[in-house]
């Protein structure tokens, strides 16, 4: 039987699980977690989304992640490509590192967030590790109780749920995790009831499971072309010339890059009409990705056309 696809919400909650290939470990030391939080830090900022908490175990990671604009299937592609790559050159082996397709589910922010966050950060009591969240370095349980800062985790959503007061808040939190100290192993935010995607009442589970037919990926590869030549002064017949000038291959870049998030275009067509081969519209894209990260004028300028859009 096909997957069925992934359901984006603009603004959507999710908890997504990543796995080792066969149960085997992917993290061998306390390098490989920092570097995994790096990878969290650069995502949040390159693809504009928010964790709300994560849990890295030994085998595998729990992330509870709201999206904005950008698919989840993009971010967490990204992530574990990047960690993959890392842990590979770092172990000296080859190969896949995380089994299959992650695992991932739309949940109803306001009647599960609170226990979804307490859940994921109580993974390593029920493990049997520990007898207390406190005592695990490898989770955002320390940031919520304001024993460590991270930055790019979002943690005031759910803190603000306990008081307006940061500090009664934060104690508001911890009384809340240590009332579920027993909590056993819940199916449900593994697996949805209505649809395995999907956890929420039946309103939520219907309007998600409605709005997957509702994506607008239909860009047209001809309005992409106009619409960032506009802003770049460029006739877009000067596109496809074989000449080699910086400004016509960052357009051609930023209209690939674009069509990648909401044209139904594929970069071989894309290739195809800039005259290029795929594998140079590929590396084109890449390095786009990797300037969005340093050059906050760049990502300003890209993150307004994007916005502009009207599909």
């Amino acid at each position: 039987m096909a997957r069925k696809p992934r359901i984006h919400i603009n603004g959507g909650y999710y908890h997504v699980m990543l796995r080792g290939n066969g149960g085997t470990d992917i993290f061998s030391n306390d390098a490989d977690r920092y570097h995994f939080f790096m990878l969290l830090q650069e995502g949040t900022d390159r693809f504009e989304h928010r964790i709300h908490a994560f849990c890295l175990m030994d085998n595998h990671v729990h992330l509870v992640i709201q999206v904005g604009n950008i698919s989840l299937s993009r971010i967490m592609q990204n992530l574990s490509f990047r960690y993959t790559r890392w842990f590979n050159k770092h172990q000296n082996r080859i190969g896949h590192l995380f089994q299959g397709r992650f695992k991932a589910l739309l949940i109803d922010e306001e009647s599960y967030l609170l226990e979804l966050v307490r859940y994921t950060h109580l993974n390593p009591v029920r493990a049997g590790m520990l007898n207390k969240p406190s005592a695990y370095l490898w989770s955002s349980h320390l940031a919520y109780t304001g024993e460590q800062e991270l930055p790019w985790l979002t943690s005031d959503v759910v803190l603000s749920r306990f008081s307006s007061r940061l500090d009664v808040a934060r104690k508001g939190y911890a009384s809340f995790v240590m009332d579920g100290l027993t909590e056993p192993h819940r199916p449900e935010f593994h697996a949805g009831e209505s649809d395995a995607r999907v956890l929420g009442d039946d309103d939520f589970a219907e309007k998600a499971l409605a709005s997957e037919f509702d994506v607008k990926k239909n860009l047209g590869l001809d309005k992409c072309i106009v619409l960032v030549c506009k802003v770049y002064g460029l006739e877009p017949s000067f596109l496809s010339e074989r000449i080699r000038v910086r400004k016509y291959s960052e357009v051609r870049a930023v209209v690939a890059w674009l069509m990648g998030q909401f044209g139904r275009e594929s970069l071989t067509a894309i290739a195809s009409c800039f005259n290029r081969d795929v594998a140079t519209m590929s590396t084109a894209v890449r390095k786009l990705e990797g300037r969005l990260i340093k050059d906050d004028e760049f990502r300003k300028k890209l993150h307004a056309i994007r916005n502009n859009i009207k599909l």
